[in-house]
């Protein structure tokens, strides 16, 4: 059995002009597209207008769904990529397709993160035009990026993600405002994304923090010296003194010695609400801060002995 080489073809030698042979090309030949795209194209024009600008080509699928398509049978560029969008725009359309020689690994990232970022399916295809010894040139189209379950899946949690951390640095930005206002300990701390904001205890590896959850927040004194010996035996100094430590603040503490971690915390968790509360945040504010100003309080005295120690011992 003989095996034919399969071999590439400049595309310029196929479709000399992009718009009146590879796009009149495209237009009649859509079904090449449709097993590529995994869409039904039903009817197909060329050159329609959008704005001041001309689209190659604007199709329907089998719902009745507009279609845009840009060719560019040159390496991708900002250009091509703008005017996608444009038409996309311009004429309402559900879905892009972008047909490109030569995809660069920025447009193909551009066109992934469109598809995790809206709802709008976006594909990029790769044209390119091959033969078999002497046969005539075939058209190879290949679908280097388009909609799927796992992008939009990305998309919705990274949006997730993005308004948690935008009402998270909300949520700070009040709690440090009104902090002001009764303590300077946190004075120095700008608001952040993340769930927990903090401030040295003046004890290294010592920090008093503020932790906050959807439905919850807390008060700690976390403890990482960065040995887990260390901050065991840290651990232990307070611990040994519970009873007092607990009576100057007024409540019991959780004592967590996170056995088979470094680190270690002593905490108090406010019941008033989280993050996703937002109606209740004045409340979650005033019941966090109060309770940080009796931790700091109650953990004075052996957070003095520890200086004093680490003084001590040079």
């Amino acid at each position: 059995m003989t095996i034919g080489k399969l071999t590439r073809v400049p595309l310029r030698k196929v479709w000399n002009h992009e718009a009146l042979d590879f796009t009149t090309w495209l237009e009649e030949n859509t079904d090449v597209l449709n097993e590529v795209l995994e869409l039904n194209l039903v009817s197909v024009e060329r050159e329609k207008s959008a704005g001041d600008f001309s689209v190659d080509l604007v199709g329907e699928d089998d719902a009745g769904n507009t279609v845009i398509i840009e060719n560019q049978l040159e390496r991708s560029d900002h250009d091509h990529l703008g005017k996608v969008l444009t038409y996309l725009a311009a004429l309402d359309a559900k879905a892009a397709v972008w047909i490109v020689a030569q995809p660069r690994p920025e447009h193909v990232k551009a066109i992934a993160w469109l598809n995790e970022a809206t709802s709008t399916p976006f594909y990029l295809v790769q044209v390119e035009a091959v033969r078999i010894g002497d046969s005539p040139p075939a058209p190879l189209l290949t679908r280097i990026v388009g909609p799927s379950e796992e992008a939009r899946a990305a998309g919705a949690a990274r949006k997730e993600m993005s308004e948690r951390h935008e009402i998270r640095y909300r949520f700070w930005t009040r709690l440090l405002e009104a902090a002001k206002a009764k303590t300077k300990l946190h004075a120095g701390i700008s608001p952040g994304a993340y769930n927990w904001i903090g401030t040295g205890s003046g004890v290294r590896g010592l920090n008093l923090n503020y932790a906050v959850r959807q439905h919850e927040t807390q008060v700690e004194l976390y403890i990482d010296r960065g040995d887990a010996d260390e901050n065991t035996a840290t651990f232990e100094h307070f611990l040994s003194r519970q009873p007092q430590i607990e009576a100057e603040f007024g409540a019991s503490l959780e004592w967590q010695r996170l056995d088979g971690k470094r680190a270690c915390r002593i905490r108090h968790q406010v019941e008033a609400g989280g993050w996703r509360d937002e109606a209740r945040w004045a409340d979650v504010i005033d019941a966090s801060i109060d309770a940080m100003i009796r931790l700091e309080k109650a953990l004075r005295g052996p957070l003095k002995e520890l200086r004093a120690s680490a003084g001590a011992n040079g």
